[in-house]
């Protein structure tokens, strides 16, 4: 069976602030709907492993999101994460990083996850993600010393998002900014607009508008 490991934060506050956050339930359960459509399995994992943070679990008039959310093996994957560190990454068709404010103050900067990541993508392995999902790949380093990021064309939630979000003043990093200086090309379109850029091995998505059609993408990507 072909099989996604869903990459999720374990922070569960945004930045250093006690508001609650964490990974954002729908561009979890948007990117799953489609992987479940396809027939494809998943495991979730994340740094230190056990339950993981969610937030926009009741987002209101999300049938997709209720539905997915609903599953007895999406709720059990969620409660018991895998830890990352004993995860092979061979086992799985692609690394799916999803977003939410929780990963920009633990996989964006987490080495071990990000040489897991790095193995993965020499391999030949697709990854995908959105929103703040790309944030996981800032410390992404290939062997020859270059930056993963540095190779491709990406987007993610950019500035203006986190301006109107009202959560520019309490992130760690604004992620544009990074994935403009990492990145071969940044790009974005109108807040809250569907953008989803396909670079070869790279499918990033701009904010949660874009979570169904990253999945939807990174399913053509596999079975192409």
């Amino acid at each position: 069976m072909i099989k996604i490991l869903v990459v999720v934060t374990n922070h569960g506050t945004l930045g250093s602030t006690e508001e609650t956050n964490g990974t954002y339930a729908p561009e979890l359960t948007h990117a799953l709907e489609k992987f479940f459509a396809a027939g494809f399995g998943f495991d979730i994992a994340s740094i230190n492993g056990g339950k993981a943070p969610l937030y926009g679990e009741d987002t209101e008039g999300d049938s997709i999101n209720a539905m997915i959310l609903s599953r007895e093996d999406v709720r059990r994957k969620i409660a018991n994460t895998l830890k990352m560190e004993e995860v092979d990454v061979v086992n799985y068709s692609a690394i799916f990083y999803p977003g939410g404010f929780g990963l920009l103050s633990d996989l964006a900067e987490h080495v071990g996850t990000a040489k897991a990541t790095a193995r993965f993508y020499e391999q030949g392995g697709l990854i995908g993600a959105v929103c703040h999902g790309p944030a996981g790949l800032l410390p992404v380093t290939l062997a020859n010393g270059e930056s993963l990021l540095a190779k491709h064309v990406v987007t993610g939630f950019t500035r203006e998002e986190e301006v109107e979000f009202g959560t520019i003043d309490k992130i760690p990093l604004l992620l544009e900014e990074a994935l403009t200086r990492r990145a071969r090309k940044y790009v974005k379109r109108a807040p809250w607009s569907e953008n989803v850029v396909i670079d070869g091995q790279l499918i990033t998505g701009q904010n949660p508008a874009s979570a169904s059609s990253v999945g939807e993408a990174m399913v053509n990507k596999i079975l192409d």
